[in-house]
């Protein structure tokens, strides 16, 4: 007869295997972590889901979280070639004599785009933002016309700039949810640039600064995005961690303090990969499934999907995840790489959760008059 210590190690083995469940019942996802913040949001880096949010769309204050913005500005120019990181940078009276925190840069010197760069993350200069603002806009105002436009195009609905430090306007502010936006759009298309977010001190001029972003020294999973604060904005944190592959981001806005805005984003990471999934299901233009092509020089097409395709969901429901494909009939010849032919659905249950394109992996040229002739024969069989 086994023992009750034996009988109670097979019962939390079973537990196990069910995958977070209590008799092959998902485990209940208690709520989100009751928060000070005025605002904050949680998101899922790779499907962009949102795990818990409040006021995400009330407008805020961004203080220094604004040089996400110009950083991504100075970023995409970087990556168009239009400047380049050895550049140097003429600094103007008017970045040097820029108020809060500063990377301490001299008027009339000549300093690198990287440095500037480095300056701006690191240690959040405003003198080095005003810097890269002139350099790259001619004017600090041009400047915040390229951000508004860059809000737009990545559809920051919700947000309005006028200068690239975050320093107190009435017409400059952000939501929450428009800085998970560019959070989660940065560390896309700049992987090569956002290492710096980690980095957690910089040296300029014989003067060490720390990086205000206490979780990157805290949490080793920690490794972004930002610092804010002003007096009307409050302590404001954009964090970024990984951890066994997945990547959440969070913003917290408008709390009291250093340690309490440090503390409140680290509740919810911990929250969000604690109760939360993410797996890929289909990666970009991998073959999901094989179509039959009538009329053209091949008889069989592979389609797929054009990006990477992932799903966040609760811990212990992905045996109730299920996908169908529905495809266009027929397929016939000239087919173009990338066309459209049809769809893959994702469904929790009986709740679909997304639709996504199947686009021709190749393209299929018209057949011979011979193929096309055979097919036309075979057309009144099928």
């Amino acid at each position: 007869m086994k023992s009750l210590g034996s009988l109670f190690s097979w019962y939390w083995l079973l537990l196990l295997f069910m995958g977070g469940t209590v008799w092959g019942q998902p485990l209940p996802i208690p709520a989100a972590p009751s928060l000070s913040a005025k605002a904050y949001i949680l998101q899922d880096f790779a499907t962009g889901q949102v795990l818990a949010e409040a006021q995400a769309d009330q407008r805020v204050e961004p203080a220094s979280i604004t040089k996400l913005m110009t950083a991504y500005v100075v970023f995409a120019e970087l990556k168009r070639g239009n400047i380049h990181l050895e550049d140097k940078v003429l600094i103007s009276e008017k970045a040097w004599r820029t108020g809060g925190s500063r990377t301490f840069i001299e008027v009339d010197s000549r300093v690198s785009v990287e440095t500037l760069l480095q300056g701006m993350i690191i240690q959040s200069g405003n003198d080095a933002s005003v810097a890269l603002a002139e350099y790259v806009g001619g004017t600090e105002e041009i400047f915040a016309t390229l951000m508004n436009q860059q809000a737009q195009a990545l559809g920051m609905t919700g947000s309005h700039f006028v200068n690239s430090t975050g320093l107190p306007h009435e017409n400059h502010y952000m939501t929450t949810r428009d800085i998970a936006t560019l959070a989660r759009a940065l560390i896309r298309d700049f992987p090569e640039y956002y290492g710096w977010y980690s980095e957690q001190e910089f040296t300029y001029n014989n003067i060490t600064q720390y990086n205000r972003n206490v979780l990157l020294r805290r949490d080793p999973s920690v490794d972004g995005c930002k610092t804010g604060y002003t007096e009307a904005a409050g302590y404001c944190l954009v964090s970024s961690a990984m951890r066994e592959g997945m990547r959440l981001i969070a913003v917290v806005m408008g709390t009291k303090g250093p340690k309490i805005r440090a503390r409140e984003s680290l509740a919810l990471l911990n929250y969000g990969f604690r109760f939360y999934d993410t797996r890929s299901l289909y990666a970009a233009r991998e073959p999901v499934t094989s179509a039959r092509v009538w009329q053209g020089a091949n008889k069989e097409l592979s389609l797929g999907v054009a990006d990477d395709l992932a799903v966040t969901l609760q811990r212990g429901r992905w045996q109730e995840l299920s996908s169908s494909i529905q495809l266009q009939d027929p397929i016939t010849a000239p087919i173009t790489e990338g066309q459209r032919l049809g769809v893959v659905i994702v469904k929790l249950g009986e709740e679909a959760l997304l639709k996504r394109p199947l686009v021709a992996l190749t393209a299929i040229p018209e057949g011979s008059w011979w193929q096309r002739f055979v097919d036309w024969l075979l057309s009144f069989f099928t």
